[in-house]
């Protein structure tokens, strides 16, 4: 009996999402359908933002039932105001997985350049029909290109290419069919809009539905965040292949130029410390290093403990006073305090921390934790209670700030992450793994919040138990002065009692205005 030997293959990246498209968040047609929205929104936003105009994007989703299965349909089309791409362009930015200008270090919404495209492919897989691209960089020809991706060769395929004139402004629009389940995902995604119109106030986001129904979330501000830097890598944040393919493609001819040259804050002090460390001369060849030189250059590195923090002048948070923007323009809350932390490091990557709490105006209360979820501007909507700004708000003490219940009362959390490297503990991005250095730039950050709403609530209900006090004061000097012009014949003044009871209150020494400041009167 002949034993088979074990047939070995290969397949391309296309063909590996294609059947492990659940990784990337196209598991069923409901999470499809907000992915699908979400990957090119994601895409349009970045390509504006490179260009460093406020967004504007334009979102057509419309249903059409597939007469020959009866499935669910659907049409989506988004417009924006980006860069534009090239004639040549549009193919490899659109018809290839892990294609992308993003693997770089720098801060960015996406990483894999794998999102844009999967969406494309999942609508190719669950439809056969292509997608069309028509775009153009500014002052040059617009290109139509109908085509499809070749999932096997992981390549573009060409199926009709048109020259539809000259543009004077660039812009992109991606037109996609796929099966989705757009009733079952509605909330979802007009939540993920919301949320993006709240990190993104300086965007104009307009969304027509299946349904005739139009969402327009107009921006409030042109004031945007300044464009992420790129970085070199920190020594602390490289593995030991990271430093065998930096060693590989450099330019330095000598071991202590390579390390001054390819990492960030290395200078001729710390790179002979180093080497003196590894026992390495300063003169080799980095490129001729063995396998031995290169391990021994590693673990140097990692037990070197006196290299410079990184760089965080190379992040772009999102700022104190626009997130404070966003969540007025959408929110309209009573009070809203945004605190953006100190620079840290974990892993020898830069982050920065932004929290925000929001009182009262429309928020309601709805029984459960109102957490907002926010990663390099990307609204994380599913998978909250595994996030690490979630362990965190559930371990504080919210009564000593005054709130009974974070279900009960009508408050709002917000956390942002911005980082070179945002922590993500699945392929998916949905939730913040729970870095003890992030844990604990959340923790203070909330705290430092709370402490502003513990005053502003503390003025309110002080004020409201006043105003309590002042009416059933009312009542008992109307009886005082109905006696007393009874027995005088002239009646005294209820609000002048009432004046001098409350003298301070009713002066406007003190006063709340409606985004919770106090007010002094000078």
């Amino acid at each position: 009996m002949s034993v088979l030997e074990p047939k070995l293959s290969e397949i391309s990246a296309a063909d590996f999402f294609y059947r492990n498209r659940s990784l990337a968040g196209f598991d069923n047609p409901v999470r499809a359908t907000y992915t699908v929205i979400r990957e090119l929104v994601e895409n349009s936003l970045d390509a504006a933002e490179e260009r460093n105009v406020p967004p504007k994007i334009m979102i057509s989703l419309s249903f059409l039932r597939d007469r020959k299965t009866g499935g669910n349909l659907y049409r989506i089309i988004v417009r924006d105001n980006g860069v534009g791409l090239g004639s040549e362009e549009i193919p490899k930015a659109f018809g290839r997985v892990f294609v992308s200008s993003k693997y770089r270090l720098i801060q960015s919404r996406g990483t894999f350049g794998l999102g844009g495209t999967m969406a494309l492919l999942y609508g190719q897989i669950t439809t056969h029909r292509p997608f069309r691209v028509i775009s153009a960089r500014a002052r040059s020809t617009i290109t139509e290109v109908m085509m499809k991706i070749d999932i096997k060769k992981n390549e573009p395929v060409v199926l009709e290419k048109k020259n539809l004139g000259t543009a004077n402004n660039p812009f992109t629009v991606v037109e996609s069919y796929f099966e989705g389940d757009y009733g079952k995902a509605r909330r979802k995604i007009v939540d993920y809009l919301r949320q993006t119109a709240i990190v993104t106030p300086y965007a104009d986001i307009i969304f027509l539905d299946p349904d005739g129904v139009l969402y327009f979330f107009p921006r409030s501000t042109d004031e945007m965040p300044p464009r992420p830097k790129e970085a070199l890598y920190h020594p602390k944040g490289v593995d030991l292949e990271l430093l065998h393919r930096l060693l590989q493609r450099s330019r330095a001819n000598t071991l202590k130029g390579f390390l001054k040259t390819n990492f960030q804050r290395v200078g001729d002090k710390t790179a002979a410390e180093v080497l003196k460390l590894a026992r390495l001369p300063e003169n080799l060849n980095p490129r001729k290093l063995g396998d031995e030189e290169i391990r021994a250059l590693y673990y140097a590195i990692r037990s070197y403990d006196r290299f410079i923090a990184p760089d965080y002048t190379v992040l772009s948070p999102l700022s104190e006073r626009l997130f404070e923007e966003g969540i007025k323009k959408e929110l309209q809350p009573d009070f809203v305090r945004a605190v953006q932390r100190p620079p840290s490091v974990y892993g020898g990557h830069p982050f920065i921390v932004e929290t925000a709490i929001a009182y009262g105006g429309r928020i309601r209360p709805t029984g459960e934790i109102q957490l907002y979820r926010f990663a390099n501007r990307i609204p994380l909507l599913y998978d909250a209670a595994s996030d690490v700004s979630y362990h965190v708000v559930k371990n504080i003490n919210w009564s000593l700030y005054g709130i009974k219940s974070l279900e009960e009362e009508p408050i709002a959390l917000f956390f942002h992450i911005a980082s070179t490297k945002i922590p993500f503990k699945t392929v998916g991005k949905e939730f913040i793994a729970n870095v003890p250095e992030v844990a604990h730039e959340v923790e203070a950050g909330f705290r430092a919040c709370a402490r502003e709403l513990k005053l502003y609530l503390s003025k309110v209900r002080r004020r409201a138990l006043i105003a309590k006090k002042a009416f059933l004061f009312r009542k008992f000097y109307e009886i005082i002065a109905e006696n007393i012009a009874e027995l005088t014949g002239s009646r005294p003044s209820v609000e002048i009692l009432l004046e001098r009871a409350f003298k301070d209150v009713m002066s406007g020494d003190v006063d709340v205005d409606e985004g919770g400041s106090e007010e002094k009167d000078s």
